[in-house]
């Protein structure tokens, strides 16, 4: 039986969070994170569940029925717990948390009473040029993943050609920066010493920097052996002219 009970992924979009959750999950030993607590996504996942969304209690309060869910759900039989989550989902998680575990001074302290104490990972992104230019054309083009073999996997909206747009992108590399930068502050703020990973490192080699995160989660580093790689770039020739056209008008 592993020390780790649980473990949050800190991220932000576009960061390679998906394939990270992908190999955890395949590991068999790590559970099978997901973003539960993704204000958007409570609908799907409380409908999955089979949790009505109309018995939660207030507008921060949770069914005890879908916190059970999503444990049983994240933990995936392994006894070890995983989540992802975004930035802007933090301080309405723990406000609703809150809710079941008041009098607790910290955000720490309520994941930790929720689900065991975590173990933190913060997956960032280096260049917050690629990430920006990765979420705009996502946002366009309503597609937002794609499997290995190039067919897609995620698609949120009717297909629509991406257009270049400098201001959007100059927003969206300043709002990336600033929840990076956030989470920096967070981790200082909670006493936290998290395990740093980057998409550059993650995407390079998947298997090694899979195996880097079991370990930090004292389990079987050997288990990334068997993840598959799921997920596929959608970054191309024309991802690379935006964020090189981006730096030129911006004066980088």
């Amino acid at each position: 039986m592993t020390d780790a009970q649980s473990y949050v992924i800190c991220a932000t979009p576009r960061s390679g969070s998906t394939l990270l959750c992908d190999m955890l999950t395949d590991t068999g030993i790590a559970g099978r994170p997901d973003s539960f607590f993704r204000r958007e996504s409570f609908p799907d996942w409380a409908d999955y569940f089979g949790v009505p969304v109309s018995s939660w209690s207030s507008e921060h309060g949770f069914d005890q029925a879908y916190l059970a869910a999503v444990k049983r759900y994240g933990s995936n039989g392994t006894g070890v717990f995983g989540m992802r989550l975004m930035w802007e989902s933090v301080r309405d998680l723990s406000d609703r948390l809150d809710d079941f575990y008041p009098g607790l001074s910290s955000d720490s302290e309520r994941l930790g009473a929720a689900f065991g104490p975590p173990r933190y990972l913060h997956l960032s992104r280096e260049d917050k040029v690629a990430q920006a230019v990765s979420l705009l054309r996502a946002e366009q083009s309503g597609l937002w993943h794609v499997f290995a073999d190039g067919s897609e996997r995620e698609r949120l909206t009717p297909a629509r050609e991406a257009v270049y747009d400098f201001e959007r992108l100059s927003m969206l590399v300043a709002r990336l920066e600033q929840h990076d930068a956030a989470w920096v502050q967070w981790f200082a703020g909670q006493r936290i010493e998290p395990l740093r990973i980057t998409y550059e490192a993650l995407s390079k080699d998947p298997r090694s920097a899979l195996a880097t995160v079991l370990a930090a989660l004292d389990l079987e580093p050997a288990a990334a052996e068997v993840a598959g790689i799921r997920t596929a770039k959608l970054a191309d020739s024309e991802s690379r002219e935006w964020a090189a056209r981006f730096r030129r008008e911006s004066g980088e």
